[in-house]
């Protein structure tokens, strides 16, 4: 049976695989914005610890 429809078999194994990974990759991503304020933030740091120094 399993020689009959392994290719529909993996086929959809490689679907789930595909949404899965685009789940996940929407899921987990920083919005833009706060990347920029992190940077912002991370120079603003540096300069001062700079100025201190």
């Amino acid at each position: 049976m399993f020689a009959k429809y392994w290719k529909k078999i993996g086929m959809l194994i490689v679907i789930v695989a595909c949404l899965f990974n685009i789940v996940s990759k929407i899921v987990a991503k920083v919005p833009y914005m706060d990347q920029l304020k992190d940077s912002a933030q991370y120079v603003a740091n540096q300069e001062q610890n700079e100025e201190e120094k």
